[in-house]
């Protein structure tokens, strides 16, 4: 076994990679990606020590959210990335440990191996290093909420928002995955990791709204213009509305990919004319959509896929992101701005994007828009003009079985709206659904990180109705997942109350049989069957 993964929706034979990854990993880099997760663990166990002399350090708080965003999946395949942030680990650990003075401690916070060492050290420390299944399922459940949580505080950083509390719990909880915890613990410890990505969701969005404006309902250009062009790909509109004002006057253009899309209802961001539209579709197409799009392509964070020749040559990362031999846009310098000089000088020596398709996406509908048409949902809930709301959110992918969430939107009753955010809306939301006295049959809440809109969507129809339950209302939660971001958000709704959830095209292969069966029986927790069956359960409740 040259590695084992089976962190995200593609593990092999719904077990585990174990030769390469799904994704494209290679086992020296699933490796590298253990032995820095390993080396967290041990710079939390000091950090939780040395806090019990001041609080934890918003340094070493964000060196683990940054940490563990970059071991996401498709985040970034770069050895040379990944061993720059042990190191950086490893030099954590000497501090506190400085700090601390002489004190008993575990091996992961003492271990200190030379480069050489890495690989064969990252054998034994592994997923498989906890022998039994269940714990080993339920630490792994905590670490992969994580790891969401993670993208989320990252996101938020960089615009200036921290949060003592999600620092707090990154120490914490990777500090507890040490220790000999019973099932019982470690299930109270994934409820917890639910409580604190609401945290950090609501953080996000804060830093979102307050930068950029709330969200607005927006017309979404889908077709080209004549300009060379320069299209953004990943979650970070930091990167975006700084690459939109180094490009304006350049005569190139800027167009959203995937989870990007949102960008264009902010009114901070949409207000740059050269921001032409959204190309392409959900992040598993990037492959030929980056071909035919000509111009440069800029990663910022997760979700790249494996290279192609056809655009090796103009094709940037930044952020967490990274992928060998692809250039890495450098941080910003405190209080500066990134440099995305070498991408524009290089898109002008582009052709314009092919264009593959025309039209328009509407969007915007994050909580604040929705809530502004509050009491006509209300209404129309009340009159029994929308029946039921489904929730089709999360993210999409590869698999056939996918085409799955495309039928429920199809054949779902024409008095049913669907709330969504992520890539999962790509298998919908260019289909002819209509409106329901206006209101749009699709409501695009946003991202995958924008997942908190629905949250406080559905939180705030209860408080219009006087309900006590959430379970109460007419929602229906029918999720995709493909990777952490996705887990982090189904322990968010766990935490809420939320029961009877929806999750495919498969249960992770992270839950064993037994934490699965506590899943399913506290909380009613479901593996999609067929467009129609499901459909007949949701619309009567089940």
């Amino acid at each position: 076994m040259s590695m084992f993964c089976f962190q995200c929706q593609e593990a092999y034979k719904n077990e585990g990679c174990v030769a390469s990854g799904m994704c494209g990993k290679k086992p020296a880099t699933s490796n590298l990606m253990d032995l820095l997760v390993y080396n967290l663990k041990g710079v939390a166990l000091l950090e939780e020590m040395a806090s019990a002399q001041r609080p934890v350090s918003s340094k070493v708080g964000l060196f683990l959210a940054e940490s563990l965003f970059i071991t996401i999946t498709n985040a970034n395949f770069d050895n040379a990335r990944i061993t720059a942030q042990i190191q950086q680990a490893l030099q954590f650990k000497r501090e506190l440990r400085a700090e601390l003075g002489s004190v008993e401690l575990p091996d992961s916070a003492t271990w200190e191996g030379g480069e050489d060492t890495f690989q064969a050290k990252a054998e034994t420390v592994g997923i498989l290093s906890e022998a039994n299944e269940d714990l080993r399922s339920l630490q792994e459940l905590v670490i992969y909420g994580l790891k969401g949580i993670a993208a989320y505080a990252d996101h938020a950083a960089v615009l200036g928002y921290e949060s003592q509390e999600v620092y707090d719990f990154f120490v914490k909880a990777l500090a507890a995955t040490t220790r000999p915890l019973g099932a019982d613990e470690l299930t109270a410890l994934a409820l917890e990791t639910g409580k604190v990505a609401v945290t950090g969701m609501a953080l996000l969005d804060e830093a979102n709204t307050k930068t950029y404006g709330h969200p607005e309902i927006t017309e979404v250009n889908l077709g080209v213009g004549k300009n060379p062009g320069i299209l953004v790909s990943g979650h970070d509109l930091l990167d975006l509305a700084e690459l939109l004002e180094q490009t304006e006057g350049t005569g190139v253009d800027v167009y959203t990919h995937s989870e990007m899309l949102p960008a264009h209802s902010y009114p901070e961001l949409k207000k740059h004319k050269h921001l032409v539209g959204n190309y392409g579709n959900a992040w598993w197409q990037q492959d030929k959509e980056f071909e035919s799009f000509n111009g440069v392509i800029l990663m910022t964070t997760n979700c790249i896929v494996p290279v192609r020749k056809s655009y090796a040559d103009r094709i940037y990362t930044t952020g967490m992101s990274g992928y060998p031999g692809v250039p890495h846009v450098a941080d910003r310098p405190k209080g500066g701005k990134k440099d995305f000089s070498a991408l524009i000088a290089r898109a002008k020596f582009c052709a314009p994007p092919q264009e593959i398709e025309s039209g328009t996406l509407t969007n915007g509908f994050a909580h604040q828009q929705v809530l502004a048409l509050a009491d006509k949902v209300v209404d129309a809930i009340k009159s029994g003009a929308i029946k039921r709301f489904v929730v089709m959110g999360g993210c999409d992918g590869r698999q056939k079985e996918r085409d799955y969430f495309t039928q429920v939107a199809r054949q779902l009753p024409k008095d049913t709206v669907i709330l969504t955010a992520g890539c999962a809306k790509y298998r919908y939301n260019k289909l002819e659904l209509g409106d329901i006295g206006g209101i749009p049959r699709v409501l695009d809440a946003g991202q995958c990180n924008d997942s908190y809109s629905l949250a406080v969507i559905a939180l705030k129809l209860k408080e219009a109705f006087g309900l006590e339950d959430i379970n109460e209302l007419p929602i229906s939660f029918d999720l995709g997942w493909y990777e952490q971001k996705a887990i982090a958000v189904l322990l968010a709704l766990l935490h809420l109350g939320v029961k009877g959830i929806r999750v495919g095209p498969t249960l992770p292969a992270f839950l064993s049989p037994n934490v699965a069966k506590v899943l399913v029986e506290a909380f009613d927790l479901k593996l999609i069957t067929t467009a129609e069956a499901d459909i007949e359960q949701m619309m009567v409740g089940a």
